[in-house]
């Protein structure tokens, strides 16, 4: 566990679609192309809307969309070389930004180097006559994890780009891999912060048994959006409930988006609980994590079928200056409350109370100690007036920028703290 944990928010990016490669790898022998200096102007972007962490996608060489990995060691030509990488490190640490890799290490591209040699056929599973794959995805074949050699192999890619400059790893379907394996491999290392990419299930396993510092909260993703569309926050603080008993071990990596989900814009059947639901994110236990162009309303929807992630990761203009007005209240919005945590940085650690749960209105208090804020929620399109046996309260932010005390217009949001 590192401390700048503590304080960091993720910017998310996919950098082959975000800097507009083209879908498959470069012919070999083509030059590669340095996109990943493409990401400078950028980089002021992440700082002004109040992030201080770049999550990229995978950079590493692979067939199609980076989750085919076929060389661990090697930049994507699409993307640049090891130099271009280098740059992107250096840019960001001068600026303050940390960085976090994805690494795929359930499974690798069938152009993976050690794919089909028999000196090393012991390193991938068989199903049968043939080898296994991921998820149904027959160019994606499954590592052996129970090979010594995989997990030497995996620990060495993970050092070798921590010792580079990286600040940590993002491990991809880390929830189809066995728990002992993460233990041998991100388990051992003692420097970066390892967060798994786990859909469901025992949360904390992740943690105590298998030496990661943080997992993906994808229950808490999916009550948010669903308990909104549903007028249910019930659902919510149930989900809550549940995120208190991990916040108290580990600080979960939060989220409303990522570039497996289809956008947040458009998940919500209200626009106008775009801000219930980013109040909640940034008002939580955890590390958060932002999908780049959410923060300016951007919508897609995630489809099952070849080329269904398309919508959800488009490529973005040269610079932030290339990006419609009409996202610019939403992009204010994140600002305003990310400067809330900011102020109050030890929301990290807290836990969450609910003082009024009702089909369309939800009252917590999320409190570290002695500190407390106080987060209304009205999904309702009427205003609803919270009574609460809390004391005198100060209003700290509010959706319309007016201070209504324990009244909130429908929909919206406030946030309160004692006085």
């Amino acid at each position: 566990m590192t401390g700048w944990s503590e304080h960091v928010i993720w910017w998310h990016v996919h950098p082959l679609t975000f800097l507009g490669a083209p879908r498959a790898a470069l012919p070999a022998g083509a030059p590669p192309v340095p996109r990943l200096r493409d990401l400078e102007p950028w980089l002021e972007y992440l700082l002004e809307l109040g992030c201080n962490g770049l999550a990229l996608g995978p950079i590493f060489a692979s067939e199609t969309h980076g989750y085919d990995t076929v060389d661990h060691y090697r930049v994507d030509p699409r993307l640049g070389t090891e130099d271009d990488l280098r740059w992107l490190l250096d840019e960001c640490h001068r600026r303050g930004i940390r960085v976090l890799f994805d690494g795929v290490f359930n499974h690798v591209g069938r152009g993976f180097a050690r794919f089909g040699d028999p000196a090393f056929a012991s390193w991938f599973r068989r199903a049968g006559d043939d080898y296994e794959v991921f998820e149904g995805h027959r160019a994606l074949v499954v590592l052996n994890h129970d090979e010594p050699a995989v997990a030497d192999y995996v620990t060495g890619v993970l050092r070798h780009w921590l010792d580079f400059g990286v600040d940590g790893w993002r491990l991809d379907a880390a929830y189809a891999v066995p728990l002992p394996f993460w233990k041998k491999t991100a388990g051992r290392i003692d420097q970066g912060w390892f967060v798994g990419e786990v859909i469901h299930g025992d949360y904390p396993a992740w943690v105590t048994d298998g030496g990661l510092d943080s997992v993906t909260q994808y229950e808490l993703w999916k009550a948010v959006w669903s308990g909104l569309n549903d007028l249910n926050f019930f659902e919510l603080a149930w989900a809550l409930d549940r995120h208190n008993t991990f916040s108290r071990d580990f600080a979960p990596l939060t989220f409303v988006g990522n570039h497996d989900v289809t956008r947040l814009a458009s998940a919500l059947t209200e626009p106008r609980h775009l801000g219930l639901a980013l109040t909640l994110l940034f008002t939580v236990g955890g590390v958060p994590s932002i999908y780049a162009g959410d923060e300016q309303a951007f919508t897609g929807v995630k489809h099952d079928r070849e080329f269904g992630d398309d919508e959800i990761r488009p490529a973005f203009p040269a610079t932030p200056a290339g990006l419609s007005e009409l996202g610019r209240p939403t992009y204010r919005l994140h600002q305003q409350l990310i400067g809330l945590r900011r102020r109050h940085s030890w929301l990290h650690r807290a836990v969450t109370r609910p003082l009024h749960v009702a089909n369309k209105q939800f009252a917590y208090e999320a409190t570290d100690g002695d500190r407390r804020l106080i987060v209304l929620l009205n999904a309702a399109d009427h205003g609803h007036d919270f009574t609460l046996d809390e004391g005198p309260l100060r209003t700290v932010l509010t959706h319309d920028d007016i201070d209504n005390g324990t009244f909130v217009p429908g929909p919206g949001w406030a946030v309160l703290e004692p006085a």
